[in-house]
């Protein structure tokens, strides 16, 4: 059984240097991108603080297909290009919104989130898998560390799914 402990940390790396190896144990050994998919979110949604969403779009060839998450209910698809999930999915970069509402084309799924970063996941050819979403009801939850402590996360889902 997985359990999740409060814990203190001396820094928001410190953070994610533990998420990191918490993952890491969650995931080994494991190929299935669904049930990775939900632990990796449920990690995430319950260790990181001030979070109201965490979670997947996953491309179905056309669009992003909402997957496995924590949180309200969400959006169902997504276009490419379209608010911030789909602007990630199309330019392949990490989308850090420190306020949603100065984000133009901004979809509200959510109206309580104020902050979000997301996070592309590509396969080793290039292609997309999808996108892992973070939404907060603090604007300017999320900055740089966040950025890197997010993608190091989703490095460590990308090679659970290739492995």
């Amino acid at each position: 059984m997985f359990e999740l402990k409060p814990q203190s940390y001396a820094s928001k790396r410190e953070h994610y240097e533990d998420l990191i190896q918490q993952a890491r144990g969650l995931l080994t050994g494991e190929r299935d991108l669904i049930a990775n998919a939900a632990n990796f979110g449920a990690l995430i949604y319950h260790s990181l603080p001030d979070l109201n969403w965490a979670g997947f779009y996953l491309f179905d060839g056309s669009e992003l297909v909402v997957g496995p998450f924590q949180g309200k209910p969400a959006c169902i698809r997504i276009a490419i290009g379209r608010g911030v999930c789909g602007t990630a999915a199309q330019t392949r970069e990490t989308q850090l919104v420190r306020d949603v509402n100065a984000f133009d084309g901004h979809i509200a799924c959510d109206a309580a989130s104020q902050s979000e970063i997301v996070v592309p996941l590509v396969k080793a050819d290039g292609s997309l898998l999808g996108v892992w979403d973070v939404d907060s009801p603090v604007i300017d939850r999320f900055d740089d560390e966040d950025r890197a402590g997010m993608e190091a996360l989703c490095a460590v889902f990308m090679e659970a799914v290739r492995s």
